[in-house]
């Protein structure tokens, strides 16, 4: 059976225009996936690349044309300037630590759900009350909002550094237990093509 690592960011707007496609690709193939929420803030700087305020105007320029162009593609609604962003994004990825250890709920969903309240819906998914909401849509119990805070915190802070060890330098990406590395929501039909054996 295939397996999946699934770096990304809460806070990221390529990570949102993922969907759910990589559940898809996941149960099309009998994947098994591991969700590895990472500090994206704290990645950028250790692999070379920059935080997005830090970027040259030109770069993002291209970022707002890209994102824009992406989310027409896909049908998918997106606020280039969220209300808020960026925002702590540790407290959703304890949630996500939490409900993946629980079991019980649609994890790919929950995922989704904080990104989308993020860039789609203008919601701080820093505040309890949204990440409970988020938990409670995709079939977890919210009070995992509240427990876990120790083991999120520590698992957080080894997937970043088990990204860097990885080659991660950015989100999403995707590295299969063949190897295999792929970085962006523009590269889940190459996964999917690879786990087809095709690619």
């Amino acid at each position: 059976m295939p397996h999946i690592d699934y770096f990304f960011a809460t806070i990221s707007p390529f990570t949102y225009l993922a969907g759910t496609r990589l559940e898809e690709i996941a149960a099309k193939h009998g994947a098994t996936v591991t969700y590895k929420p990472i500090d994206i803030m704290a990645l950028f700087p250790r692999t070379g690349g920059t935080n997005p305020k830090d970027r040259h105007p030109n770069r993002m320029e291209l970022r707002a044309q890209e994102l824009q162009r992406q989310s027409k593609k896909l049908g998918m609604p997106l606020n280039l300037k969220p209300a808020h962003w960026p925002t702590n994004a540790a407290p959703s990825a304890y949630a996500i630590i939490a409900a993946q250890n629980a079991g019980g709920g649609d994890l790919g969903a929950l995922v989704h759900g904080v990104l989308r309240a993020c860039w789609a819906e203008e919601k701080d998914i820093a505040e309890d009350a949204v990440i409970r909401d988020c938990l409670a849509r995709a079939g977890f119990d919210p009070a995992l909002a509240d427990s876990g805070l120790l083991v999120g915190a520590e698992t957080y802070a080894a997937n970043l550094e088990k990204a860097v060890e990885r080659g991660v330098f950015g989100a999403p990406f995707y590295i299969t237990d063949s190897g295999q590395r792929f970085w962006g929501q523009d590269k889940l039909e190459d996964l999917d093509l690879h786990l087809a054996g095709t690619l």
